[in-house]
């Protein structure tokens, strides 16, 4: 397998696992995001619901990785599709990445605000954006480098 197509299939599991995550298991997205004297707030179950549009922004990040890997389109074939596509995987990983420092800068939970980032789930979920970023970026630098 080679290095392009390890990353576009990590790129599907990350971003298939958000959707999961964010959209079909909400309760347990609360769980990580809202402290548990927090959890029987009126405003929970709103801010349950509304990770779904999370999952809903990840799915179709996660497909279209797993459509390049598994049905290898002949747009993704020049090195300049496949650039513009690993720097793209590499931004969405970034932007995930990038929200989650201020809430780190700050010490992660606040009181009753933000999230714990450098434990438990939170602390995976910065860790594996910031690698998968590194490596779409790697890629698209072995892309340019070795026409």
């Amino acid at each position: 397998m080679r290095l392009s197509d390890f990353v576009l299939l990590l790129n599907a599991l990350w971003f298939g696992g958000a959707f999961v995550q964010f959209s079909i298991a909400q309760r347990n997205t609360l769980k990580i995001l809202l402290p548990r004297e927090e959890r029987g707030n009126p405003i929970a179950p709103t801010l349950a619901a509304s990770v779904a549009f999370l999952g809903g922004i990840n799915l179709p990040i996660g497909l279209l990785s797993l459509y390049l890997l598994g049905a290898r389109p002949s747009f993704f074939q020049p090195i300049e599709a496949q650039l513009v596509l690993f720097l793209f995987f590499a931004t969405c990983h970034f932007s995930q990445f990038a929200y989650n420092l201020p809430v780190l800068m700050r010490g992660g939970r606040v009181g009753v605000a933000y999230w714990p980032v450098l434990k438990g789930p939170m602390l995976r979920i910065f860790v594996i954006d910031a690698v998968l970023c590194m490596a779409n970026l790697g890629v698209a630098l072995l892309l340019v480098s070795h026409p």
